[in-house]
C-alpha cells in the first residue's frame, strides 16, 4: 500500500522540486488540499492528521503552526524550514553527519531538513572536530556562494523578473552583512563547535548550485596536520556513502577551478581538500546543489528513511 504524503507549501521552490521527485512513484500517494480551503484551519488540520508523512515547505512561524495542528501521533513530519533545526525532540536530517544519525532519522517522527549552506559546512567541520584535529573552540570561518534560487521566490524574482521593483543585473553580491544568517546556529551545534562560526554568504547570477568553503591555517592547529591527514579523516567519515563523495587528492590537485553548478539536479555532495603543504594552508570545499542535497533531494532521502524505503529511491 502506498504511503500518503502531504507537502504543505508545495507551490514554493523546494515544495515543487519535492513533488516532482515523488510524483511518479508508486509507493507514494501525494495528497493535496483544495486551494480554496488552503487557509481553512479545519481543512488543514484534517489533511495534516490524515497523512502518513507531512513535508513542511513553509516559513518558520507557519511551520510551527502546522506542527501544532498535528494530533495524530503516527503522522511523521519533515520540516524544511529553519524552525526546528536545533530544537529538542527533532532529529537533524543529515544522515551522513555521524555514526548513528541515519538510525536516528529512521526511528524519528520529527525530522528537520538541514539548510543548504549548513549541509556543506557541517560536512566539512564535524569530522575534523570529532577526530580532535580541529578544536571545538576554534574560530572557524565559512565562506559560500549559492545560486539565487536559494533565496526563494523573492530572490528569484529579483534576478529573473524584469518587471520586479527589485530586479537587478548584478553578477554577484554578498549579503547577511551583520553576520546573522539563519543557518549559523545549526552550523555551530551540529558541527560540534563551542564558538559561533563567522559565516560569509554570497549569491551569484545563476539559478542553482553551491560552493561552501572552510579555510584553515594548518600550522596553527594542534599537531600541524597535513593535507593528507585531513583527507584521510574525510575518507574515513564518508566511506561507503551513496551521496557524499570525498574527491581523491590527485583529482583535486589536477583542478584549477570549480564550477558551482557541477552537481545540479543531483542529491550528491563532493568534498575537496585543496591547499598548499608548503605554506601550511588548507582550502576545504563542499560542492552541492542547493536545491538537491541542500533541500528537496535531502527531504526525499529523509522521507525514504522514515518510511522504511530504499534510501536512494527517487533521487
Amino acid at each position: 500500500m502506498a504511503h500518503k504524503v502531504f507537502i504543505d507549501g508545495e507551490a514554493g521552490t523546494t515544495g515543487l522540486q519535492i513533488r516532482e521527485r515523488l510524483s511518479d512513484r508508486r509507493d507514494i500517494q501525494l495528497v493535496s488540499i483544495d486551494p480554496e480551503r488552503r487557509k481553512d484551519l479545519g481543512a488543514r488540520r484534517e489533511i495534516l492528521n490524515s497523512a502518513d508523512l507531512v513535508i513542511l515547505c513553509l516559513p518558520d512561524d507557519a511551520a510551527r503552526e502546522a506542527v501544532a495542528l498535528i494530533e495524530n501521533r503516527k503522522t511523521k513530519v519533515i520540516d524544511a524550514s529553519t524552525a526546528h533545526r536545533t530544537a529538542e525532540g527533532w532529529a537533524f536530517g543529515f544522515p551522513e553527519m555521524c555514526k548513528g544519525q541515519r538510525k536516528l532519522i529512521k526511528e524519528s517522527t520529527r525530522v528537520s531538513n538541514p539548510g543548504c549552506y549548513s549541509t556543506g559546512a557541517i560536512a566539512l567541520i564535524r569530522p575534523l572536530v570529532a577526530s580532535g584535529l580541529l578544536p571545538n573552540d576554534w574560530p572557524v570561518s565559512v565562506n559560500a556562494v549559492s545560486g539565487y534560487s536559494g533565496g526563494g521566490k523573492q530572490m528569484i524574482a529579483e534576478f529573473e523578473d524584469e518587471g520586479s521593483a527589485n530586479y537587478t543585473k548584478v553578477p554577484y553580491r554578498i549579503y547577511s552583512l551583520g553576520l546573522g544568517h539563519k543557518h549559523v546556529p545549526e552550523m555551530q551545534i551540529h558541527g560540534g563547535l563551542l564558538t559561533r562560526p563567522i559565516f560569509t554568504p554570497a549569491v551569484g547570477r545563476y539559478r542553482q548550485g553551491m560552493i561552501v568553503e572552510l579555510p584553515l591555517h594548518l600550522t596553527q592547529l594542534p599537531g600541524e596536520p597535513s593535507l593528507n591527514d585531513l583527507h584521510d579523516i574525510y575518507a574515513k567519515a564518508y566511506r561507503g556513502e551513496q551521496f557524499v563523495e570525498v574527491v581523491s587528492m590527485s583529482e583535486a590537485r589536477a583542478l584549477t577551478t570549480l564550477d558551482p553548478e557541477g552537481l545540479n539536479g543531483t542529491n550528491k555532495m563532493r568534498l575537496f581538500v585543496f591547499g598548499s603543504q608548503e605554506t601550511g594552508q588548507a582550502r576545504l570545499v563542499a560542492l552541492l546543489d542547493n536545491l538537491g542535497k541542500g533541500a528537496s533531494g535531502a527531504a526525499v532521502q529523509n522521507l525514504n528513511l522514515m518510511l522504511g524505503l530504499d534510501e536512494g529511491d527517487g533521487i
